[in-house]
């Protein structure tokens, strides 16, 4: 297992396949890594050098009780691309992966970032405030905390139907993908992907998407049950200074593994352009 040791003692677990020009993957909450296969190994097999984490407190990284927010989860993205050296990098994030990748690229990736990806991305803001009246109200993002804390197995094997869209007439239950994203959620720490809730719900990236300059591709279903396209991809397009929206008809939050036919032939497209 590889893996690097941030400042703070932290052991950051990570994936480096294939060579070429390297892909930097985000995965989302309460993932890890392991929610990019059919990615990975598309883009390696297309040319890449693919790289994916486990967020800290997610997956095999260290379950930690502090330093889970977005100005940490950024910064261990930045220790562990110096470590690897990567450059002419494309960064993709999906769901928090995004708001983490945003952050970074917009406060560490000078002269390291070539493109970034944004796929049903939290930034800029999810939550409901004076200033973004269209945002989910506190209230929702508090019911996930109670619910994590009173049964995570219970509550993570309920969260898959309406993020891979499940509940919708003539999307059939899988649960082989469903056991798949319960074995990763379970396999995290409660107190970090507790803490991570805040981070994704609460935190602004208005200021780092005005700063990125790289182009950028915003993909997003509109039938995004956990990230409402309106309040994200549809603002994030226009603070990006050089964006490409690209909205999918139908497709869920968990876009990248119930329809990666589509996804990743978009994502090669906009990797060569």
């Amino acid at each position: 297992m590889k893996s690097i040791t941030t400042k703070d003692g932290t052991e950051i677990f990570y994936k480096d396949w294939g060579a070429g020009q390297p892909v930097v993957f985000h995965h989302g909450w309460p993932l890890s890594s392991d929610d990019w296969d059919a990615q990975m190994l598309f883009f390696a097999q297309n040319g890449y050098r693919v790289v994916a984490h486990d967020r800290r407190g997610h997956g095999r990284s260290t379950q930690t009780t502090s330093g889970n927010d977005m100005d940490t989860y950024a910064a261990d993205v930045a220790a562990l691309v110096d470590h690897l050296d990567l450059r002419d990098a494309i960064h993709v994030g999906h769901s928090t992966g995004g708001g983490e990748a945003a952050r970074y690229v917009a406060r560490h990736g000078a002269g390291r970032v070539a493109k970034l990806v944004l796929i049903g991305a939290v930034p800029p803001l999810l939550l409901k405030t004076p200033a973004n009246p269209g945002g989910t109200p506190r209230e929702v993002f508090d019911g996930l905390r109670t619910q994590l804390a009173a049964n995570r197995a219970a509550f993570y094997w309920d969260f898959p139907v309406p993020f891979y869209g499940f509940n919708r007439t003539g999307t059939p239950l899988s649960e082989a993908v469903r056991q798949n994203w319960w074995r990763q959620a379970m396999n995290g720490g409660a107190k970090a992907q507790y803490d991570c809730i805040e981070a994704f719900s609460a935190t602004d990236f208005s200021g780092d998407l005005e700063r990125i300059d790289v182009p950028t591709l915003v993909m997003h279903g509109d039938d995004d049950q956990i990230v409402p396209i309106a309040d994200s991809a549809m603002l994030s397009s226009k603070l990006l200074k050089n964006a490409t929206l690209k909205v999918y008809k139908g497709f869920p939050h968990g876009m990248c593994t119930t329809h990666a036919d589509v996804v990743n032939p978009d994502l090669l497209k906009f990797f060569r352009a």
